[in-house]
């Protein structure tokens, strides 16, 4: 099968697993690493440029509305959330242009380091994002909150699977946030390097676009539920969740690089 003949199996496929991924993505963010392995299944002849375009262009619906939706009911703070996301854009715009022309297949073992290490830190600290604890506020906050959101956009466009975790992680570990107060800034910075990363891939003609309007949608109600799941719940619920889904991305990139998961 070619990336412009999928079939309607295909297409049901890849709208189930857009709207676990943003349901996922909504709650503790990672929704990436369930939707780039079911494109690449369902198209394996697309280029690496399209993969990455087309779950960029689904995905930037599902995170846009879980930020809207966490914003009207957590009311995270702007002050750090936008000036965050506005140089994860930036970051973004330089990682996908950097993404254009890098092999995929090296990022695996550094993501499975990453969420190894994020999942240790969170399972050894069983009280982490509990509550909100600001380890600095001011100009050190914001500096941090911003050179945070401007890595991470970078990684996201270049390759992206963990980003929404990453996020959530950096606010809770390093900046004191709970993880529902986290996850809400997240979604916003989320959806600015989603963004940052289509400004490259649309010109480009990467995306496909039928498969990213199926996406879209069922990403969409995904990142509705998810958000109104995780506001109801509260961060013990997220925390759970947080590292429920980050075991599973563990094991799942092991296999992976083991040959036994392709």
């Amino acid at each position: 099968m070619t990336a412009g003949d999928p079939t309607l199996a295909t297409f049901a496929f890849i709208g189930v697993a857009a709207l676990l991924a943003g349901w996922v993505d909504a709650v503790v963010g990672g929704g990436g690493l369930v939707q780039l392995p079911a494109l690449l299944l369902g198209f394996p002849s697309a280029s690496p440029a399209q993969i990455l375009a087309t779950n960029k262009f689904g995905s930037i619906f599902g995170t846009t509305t879980s930020s809207l939706t966490y914003y009207r009911r957590v009311r995270p703070d702007l002050r750090t959330a936008l000036p965050m996301a506005g140089v994860a854009l930036l970051g973004a715009v330089v990682g996908a242009l950097i993404g254009l022309h890098i092999p995929k297949s090296a990022f695996s073992p550094i993501i499975l380091v990453c969420l190894v290490g994020v999942g240790a830190y969170t399972l050894l600290k069983p009280q982490l994002g509990a509550v909100t604890a600001l380890r600095w506020t001011g100009r050190r906050h914001t500096a941090t909150a911003m050179a945070t959101g401007f890595v991470i956009g970078v990684y996201d466009g270049a390759l992206g699977p963990g980003t929404g975790s990453f996020l959530v992680f950096a606010l809770v570990g390093l900046l004191g946030y709970a993880f529902l107060e986290a996850s809400a800034t997240a979604k916003i910075t989320n959806a600015a390097t989603n963004l940052g990363a289509l400004f490259v891939f649309v010109p480009g003609g990467h995306v496909m676009v039928l498969v990213g309007l199926v996406m879209a949608a069922a990403n969409l109600v995904g990142g509705y539920v998810g958000a109104r799941t995780a506001v109801h719940f509260g961060s013990g619920f997220v925390r759970t969740v947080f590292v429920v889904v980050v075991s599973a991305f563990i094991v799942r990139i092991s296999l992976q690089l083991l040959g036994i998961w392709p």
